[in-house]
């Protein structure tokens, strides 16, 4: 990859800083000591520095999932939906068999959670692939179906029975067996051995999508599909694969979260990710190697908005109105880039 390549992902981010700068200086705040509490809050402590790359995990498992279906020009916006139905179908496998041995409940649950995203994104790839629906639009709307199902199953079937004894009826599932909670990589902090797991699947998305003859035909299908079809190569099919390993990826990012993190299910256990792990792979080039640090780039500006928004007074929304920044001049940059070239 060129040099030249990454200069839409620099002028998103030099830009996005800049006018952030004049979004702090309106709200009557010095912006580089702002953006120095930023930077103190995720990188200028272990526990910090542990914090972001425990945040980046997640990023990068749905960043992986994005840049598979945009292969074959797939838009999954609804790694939120599938990060949520790979938690809930984990932890309820987990609940559901809890005298299990961890070597072997935790890869079942582990499963779960990947086959449950990996369904719940193949709906939206059936439905683009069958009957051309946008899956722009399937995949928002599934989204909201995955909410509305989270927000049954954890006030109801699967609340946890401390809750209901206790009266509070905070919507949340019971505890995982400890057998099954994905170990701690530095003692008391958040970061846990999920970490791990990063460059194993960006190396084998990698070599899937540049190596395999998979990998070439979804590029063909990206780049045309009408020729792909007169290559022999099953559009269709691509299309629904693509969505499926996309979705997977999303749904091991939730059951990764549930059982590295937060040891339960529950309200806001996706933090975002879904949505910001888009934003990461479109920083990284859609390129798994550079998803990592994109992936933990955005991790350490959520992390240290937290840091900023206790040390200057700052609502920590605008580390959300920067990724909004950042994917709006990405968009801009690479338009004009593409412009110029006569692409």
């Amino acid at each position: 990859m060129k040099r030249l390549d990454f200069l839409p992902a620099l002028v998103a981010l030099t830009g996005s800083f800049l006018l952030g700068g004049l979004l702090l200086a309106a709200l009557g705040v010095n912006p580089c000591q702002a953006y120095e509490a930023m930077v103190a809050g995720s990188l200028g402590s272990l526990k910090g520095l542990a914090q972001t790359l425990s945040k980046s995990i997640p990023l990068v498992l749905v960043g992986l999932g994005t840049i598979v279906a945009f292969q074959a020009r797939i838009f999954n916006i609804g790694a939120e939906g599938q990060m949520l139905v790979g938690a809930l179908a984990g932890t309820a496998l987990g609940l559901a068999l809890p005298a299990l041995p961890g070597p072997i409940l935790l890869p079942m649950v582990l499963a779960a959670g990947v086959t449950a995203g990996a369904l719940w994104a193949g709906l939206a790839g059936s439905l683009k692939a069958r009957f051309g629906v946008n899956e722009i639009l399937s995949t928002v709307m599934l989204n909201q179906v995955a909410l509305q199902l989270m927000n049954f199953l954890l006030s109801g079937p699967m609340l946890d029975p401390a809750e209901i004894a206790a009266g509070t009826r905070i919507p949340q599932s019971a505890a995982l067996p400890a057998q099954i909670w994905l170990p701690r990589l530095i003692p008391r902090t958040t970061l846990h051995a999920g970490l791990l797991l990063l460059p194993l699947l960006a190396g084998a998305v990698y070599f899937l999508l540049r190596r395999t003859t998979l990998g070439f035909e979804l590029r063909a299908v990206g780049l045309s599909p009408l020729a792909a079809r007169y290559a022999g190569i099953g559009v269709e099919n691509r299309l629904v694969l693509a969505m499926v390993v996309s979705g997977a990826l999303a749904g091991l990012a939730g059951i990764v979260e549930v059982t590295g993190l937060h040891h339960r299910s529950l309200e806001g256990m996706t933090g975002g990710a879904g949505f910001a792990g888009i934003v990461a792979a479109l920083l990284g080039r859609l390129d798994p190697r550079w998803l990592l640090p994109a992936g933990t780039l955005f991790a350490a500006l959520l992390v240290g908005a937290d840091k900023m928004q206790r040390t200057m007074q700052v609502p920590a929304s605008l580390a959300i109105a920067l990724q909004g920044l950042i994917l709006c001049l990405l968009v801009s940059a690479e338009a004009w880039e593409r412009r110029r070239r006569g692409v």
